[in-house]
């Protein structure tokens, strides 16, 4: 058997049985793991648990499609749940009618933004959310889904919060309902899980719970004993149906579109890259855009709400032995089937099982270490992802992302705005210019200051440069030469060229000279527009601190074997 005259679903050249084989395996291991997860994580939405089963049918099959990945397993997912709710939930009664109609909206829409910026080539956007952001904003979450399956948990009813204290004060309040007979269904789910998954990985756990829970409740009639069930599941493929896109609908929840789709493709595009680099092979960032979007689009007319990536499902699938996105067409013919013909199976499934699979998943989405490296390493880091995680557990999920990006962005354009100017010291030993501040064997030369500068040049930073560069200047006595180490500079706006023209003329006429070295080949070619080879062509034209050194017969008699930068650089070319 060979498929090598068409290659549908990124099936490689050498796709023969024994790799339909893989995907097969493959395939219906993610769908044992799907049914259990796709009808909590539903549930989790705010939503009935059926429609995490339409979610894993039509999406999948579109995006075994359009795809470039091979690996990526899309469906119902615990971060992407949660944003439903949030979303949806201020403005309809989670599971009513009218909620279900504006989920569907929701998904629409954001299948259709991951679709345009696919068509766009937005992809990079993705990047303005920091990993620090992405990782604060996920513990955080994981901890609101935590705290918000307590209520299922414990048998006890609670309003819909997205804010950590007030979970935390409903539960308080009603801890005195607490329904013992659901506290042991869950306890026991958890357990279950928590054991199973230690013994061996591999071992269905999810479906395993979903199955004795059921068993057990069917078998003693607990659901006449006060323990929440989830009733009747409509069997068979769900009505085509067409979203009510009003402006009013659509502007309502444009805000929470935007971030569910760039969290989405961001948690979609961060495993479907780690699992191709280790198989050697490229994913397309837009072209999994397009499919997520074409996915979520086509699924909002089947009952599905907004699909992504899933971590746990992908590396499943991946150890599994998937070689193709064939393995989600069969996870997604198998979905199929349950909805056909298994569904009144699930009439005694207590609500308490879905959420310990829901709490038992997002548990290693908690990531405190991040956190801890992120102070050691880089303590700005280490406050974005606080700020990011306090938002969100404290404020809410949908400004926790915002905020995160925001203040990330701050602190981007302010290390921006006041980037590193060093003054430099000739150490001799070593022949090289180093940071005076840094270096103890560094010297200063006879009349001469030197200073590197660690940043391109835009108008935000050049009046910062500035004032360090007159600084020194204005502190040190009797010197002649300004030398400028340009080495750290890939571009220069019209400003920063400007000012550099005024301090060097001011300067000239107080007797000091300023000199210009290891120009890049971008920088130079905007100096060369200014003119500059005209007006400064004997300040500009030395590839080397060394070069422009010895032509100016500046800090005396040294050893000149200079190592740092050589003329056969392209970068540094005349």
């Amino acid at each position: 058997m060979s498929f090598k005259k068409r290659r549908p679903l990124n099936l490689q050249e050498n796709y023969d049985r024994q790799a339909f084989m893989r995907d097969l395996v493959a395939g219906l291991t993610i769908f044992v793991m799907l049914v259990p997860q796709g009808m909590a994580y539903a549930m989790l939405a705010g939503l009935p648990p059926v429609m995490g089963l339409y979610a894993s049918t039509i999406p999948l099959f579109i995006y075994a499609l359009f795809a470039s990945s091979r690996h990526l397993a899309v469906g119902p997912a615990a971060i992407a749940s949660l944003l439903v709710l949030s979303s949806v939930s201020a403005y309809a009664e989670p599971g009513s009618s009218e909620y279900i109609s504006l989920v569907l909206i929701l998904t629409f829409m954001v299948g259709a933004v991951e679709l345009l910026l696919g068509l766009i080539k937005a992809g990079f956007l993705v990047k303005f959310i920091s990993h620090p952001v992405m990782n604060g904003y996920t513990s955080a979450a994981a901890i609101v889904i935590g705290v918000s399956q307590l209520n299922h948990l414990l048998g006890v009813e609670t309003k819909n919060f997205m804010q950590i204290q007030f979970l935390i004060i409903e539960l308080i309040e009603n801890i005195s309902r607490t329904h013992l007979i659901t506290v042991a269904i869950g306890l026991g789910s958890v357990i279950t899980l928590v054991v199973l998954k230690k013994i061996n990985p591999k071992i269905p756990a999810a479906l395993i719970v979903l199955v004795l829970s059921i068993i057990t409740v069917n078998t003693f009639q607990l659901d006449q004993r006060g323990v929440t069930i989830v009733g009747d599941v409509p069997s068979g493929f769900p009505a085509l149906t067409i979203p009510n896109l009003t402006p009013e609908n659509m502007f309502t929840l444009f805000l929470m579109v935007i971030t569910i789709a760039l969290i989405g493709f961001m948690e979609s595009l961060a495993i479907s890259q780690a699992i191709a680099d280790k198989e050697k092979y490229k994913v397309d960032p837009n072209k999994e855009l397009r499919a997520l979007g074409l996915s979520n689009i086509a699924g909002s007319f089947f009952s599905a709400y907004p699909v992504t990536g899933s971590f746990s499902r992908s590396a499943v699938n991946h150890q599994s032995g998937a070689v193709s996105q064939l393995s989600s067409i069969i996870t997604a013919v198998s979905v199929l089937l349950t909805l056909l013909l298994f569904t009144s199976y699930f009439y005694y499934l207590p609500t308490a099982a879905l959420a310990a699979i829901i709490f038992v998943a997002i548990v290693g989405l908690v990531d405190i270490k991040t956190a801890k490296y992120l102070f050691k390493v880089k303590p700005l880091d280490g406050w974005v992802w606080v700020v990011t995680f306090s938002i969100t557990l404290l404020i809410g999920i949908k400004w926790g992302i915002l905020v995160g990006v925001a203040f990330s962005l701050f602190l981007l354009l302010k290390r921006s705005s006041a980037p590193k100017v060093v003054e430099l010291g000739y150490v001799e030993e070593d022949h090289e210019f180093r940071n005076l501040n840094r270096i103890t064997e560094a010297k200063r030369l006879k009349d001469t200051l030197m200073v590197r500068i660690d940043s391109s040049l835009y108008f935000a930073n050049i009046a910062h440069c500035e004032k360090i560069i007159r600084d020194l200047l204005q502190n040190t006595s009797d010197t002649k030469w300004m030398v400028i180490d340009m080495s750290g500079v890939n571009d220069i706006d019209t400003i920063s060229i400007k000012v550099l023209e005024e301090i060097m003329e001011e300067y000239q006429e107080k007797g000091v000279s300023f000199l210009y070295a290891n120009l890049k080949g971008q920088v130079r070619d905007s100096l060369t527009n200014a003119d500059w080879d005209r007006k400064y062509k004997e300040k500009t034209s030395y590839i080397t601190m060394d070069h422009l050194l010895e032509d100016n017969d500046i800090g005396g008699k040294r050893n000149t074997a200079q190592t740092d930068i050589t003329q056969d650089n392209d970068d540094y070319m005349i």
